[in-house]
């Protein structure tokens, strides 16, 4: 697609640097594995998650993976699609979905960046709204995957406000 100005200047700095400023912040274990890649530990209540970050310089976008300790079996796969499916139908940022070859759990969002204004809070929100969806729904996908509920049920117990003091 053209683009409507004849603009010319260079795209900014890498976003990543900006980045590990965030994650170094928050002083949680990060690796460059390099220019345009990122890999995080972050710790959760439920579990640690383990952050992914790749910039496309081309597309002027970064792409943000946060994968869940949590494997599915083969055999329990193709019914978690639905309970996925009914979560992301909760959630208006980023999606929830499944790795192919290794069943693990992932948290996705991507960012376009051309002509944004890059900032620290831009960072810090992308990464608080995808620990807050996987603490948010880690309870319905155990509930299914280990508790033998359907993804339904899972999703109902998981979604269960309470009420009062214990």
């Amino acid at each position: 697609m053209p683009a409507l100005s004849t603009d010319t200047t260079l795209s900014p700095a890498n976003p990543l640097d900006l980045m590990e400023q965030v994650i170094g912040g928050l002083g949680w274990n990060f690796e460059r594995c390099n220019l345009t890649e990122m890999a995080v530990e972050a710790p959760g209540k439920w579990c640690d998650y383990g952050l992914f970050f790749s910039w496309s310089a081309e597309l002027g976008a970064i792409h943000f993976t946060c994968a869940f300790d949590l494997k599915a079996p083969a055999p329990q796969q193709r019914t978690l699609y639905e309970l996925i499916g009914m979560a992301n139908e909760r959630i208006w940022i980023g999606h929830f979905s499944l790795d192919q070859e290794d069943g693990v759990l992932l948290f996705r969002h991507a960012l376009l960046l051309r002509g944004a204004h890059l900032s620290v809070e831009m960072f810090e929100d992308l990464i608080d709204i995808a620990l807050t969806e996987c603490e948010r729904f880690y309870p319905a996908f155990q509930f299914f995957l280990w508790g033998g509920q359907n993804p339904a049920d899972a999703l109902a117990a998981a979604m269960l406000d309470c009420v009062g003091e214990a």
